[in-house]
């Protein structure tokens, strides 16, 4: 069974447009916030990385398929699977669903990137572990 960091966020008034279907720009800082909770989660809040260590991660490449709407007041249910660890980057593969069935996938990467001299970085040795300790292969996953 490959390790997957799962997590899930209700659709909220905000996050939909008029007629109550998610807002895509809404679903991008969901996936955000989501990606924050990860980091937090193995130890490595953006809070911290980022006002006393001087780095992040932004994202340098992204690209989403929609395979259908959400509505204001579901339960959408992420799925995050790390697929690769280089040097300075990670590669992301989320599926995010409702009630099984997939709504959006989505393959992002994020590199270590030094604040100040907005360059990339190789990620601390601790911080490249914890993302080697959730790797998975492509064909581990069914998304």
């Amino acid at each position: 069974m490959p390790k997957l960091y799962t997590t899930d966020r209700i659709l909220r008034f905000g996050d939909c447009d008029i007629s109550g279907t998610a807002y895509y720009p809404a679903y991008m800082n969901i996936l955000n916030n989501v990606n924050e909770e990860f980091w937090e989660h193995i130890g490595f809040p953006w809070h911290t990385t980022i006002k006393e260590h001087g780095w992040g991660t932004p994202t340098v490449h992204l690209s989403c398929d929609f395979n259908k709407t959400s509505s204001f007041g579901e339960t959408l249910h992420f799925e995050m699977a790390i697929l690769r660890v280089g040097t300075s980057s990670v590669t992301i593969k989320h599926r995010i669903s409702c009630e099984g069935e997939t709504r959006w996938i989505c393959k992002q990467v994020l590199v270590a990137s030094d604040l100040a001299k907005l360059s990339a970085i190789p990620f601390p040795d601790d911080v490249r572990a914890a993302l080697l300790d959730w790797h998975v292969k492509a064909d581990e996953i069914d998304f």
